[in-house]
């Protein structure tokens, strides 16, 4: 395993397997009141450009929960903000933490700073890629299914950064994923070809949703307009409105269809609320996932396992 985290495609299927494994280990663990301590001693640093609910929170409480100190910095209070060359952040921030979470617009930025650091540098979110979010997505599917491989994934949306994790995902596990975006608003090229090309299962992208969904063992959906793209939101609802996932629409897929959506969901929007407090819905079970598949990443690279790989 790599320093960092920055895409789902630093890891692979091993990697993946391990962190699986791990982060199920700890939620059990922590289920029967066993408190692991395994980073004690060791300090989290977070940089968060955006807002955050699920991710900061799910961090934060990782690192508290292994023993460790969470810090918090808002972007708008470190000299980053004064043009401070992210190198010499990247240098400095080494010598005082044992990892960097960052949340931020830019992936270049974030691959910089992995570049720059010593630390590993752990990707919460930028506009291209969320990882993180995919990879407590896996694990919520293992939970629920048994087993993510022969199950047909349906993404339904936009092709934003949690759609081009899932991209990412399929490239690295035997994953079946389908992907439905209206006209202009597919995943972006160069990450399509790459999935693609690697794929270790198979993507198809379908313009119809009702093709996308038929079948469907998991349908997935994400809101409509992005953190920075609010204003599109009212020009967006009028592409997006037939890839609302509806109970009509999960009447095409199988009976024991899970759905899932990363949050914060938009009600009546991307997904009604009969669905999202339906039987079928694990956005909960999902939304607690996080914090046990952070446990298990931040273990596994400020521990120093994954060091000088």
């Amino acid at each position: 395993m790599k320093k960092d985290l920055l895409t789902i495609r630093d890891l692979g299927a091993e990697d993946c397997g391990a962190l699986f494994a791990r982060s199920f280990e700890l939620k059990q663990r922590s289920a029967t009141g066993i408190a692991d301590r395994t980073l004690q001693g060791k300090t989290l640093g977070l940089i968060f450009d955006k807002p955050s609910t699920r991710t900061r929170v799910s961090f934060e409480v990782a690192m508290a929960q292994l023993g460790g100190t969470p810090l918090f910095l808002n972007a708008q209070d470190t000299q980053l903000i004064r043009n401070e060359p992210v190198a010499d952040t990247a240098r400095v921030l080494s010598r005082y933490l044992d990892g960097l979470v960052v949340r931020t617009y830019s992936q270049d930025l974030l691959e910089e700073l992995g570049r720059e650091a010593s630390i590993p540098i752990i990707n919460g979110l930028t506009d291209m890629y969320h990882p993180c979010q995919v990879m407590s997505d896996l694990m919520t599917i293992i939970e629920k299914k048994g087993r993510m491989e022969g199950l047909k994934i349906v993404w339904l949306g936009d092709g934003n950064n949690v759609c081009h994790s899932w991209l990412n995902a399929a490239a690295v596990l035997p994953l079946q994923l389908v992907v439905s975006c209206p006209e202009g608003y597919q995943p972006d090229e160069t990450v399509l070809e790459a999935a693609l090309a690697d794929t270790q299962g198979s993507i198809d992208v379908v313009s119809s949703p009702e093709d996308a969904a038929r079948g469907a063992d998991v349908v997935y959906t994400d809101v409509w307009a992005s953190m920075g793209q609010e204003g599109e939101q009212a020009l967006r609802k009028k592409f997006f409105m037939p890839y609302r996932v509806t109970e009509k629409l999960l009447g095409l897929a199988k009976p024991d269809v899970i759905v899932m959506h990363c949050l914060p969901a938009h009600r009546e929007d991307e997904i009604t609320s009969d669905v999202l407090e339906g039987p079928h819905s694990v956005v909960w079970d999902q939304a607690e996932n996080k914090l046990h598949m952070h446990k298990g990443i931040l273990e596994k690279l400020i521990s120093g396992e994954s060091r000088g790989a």
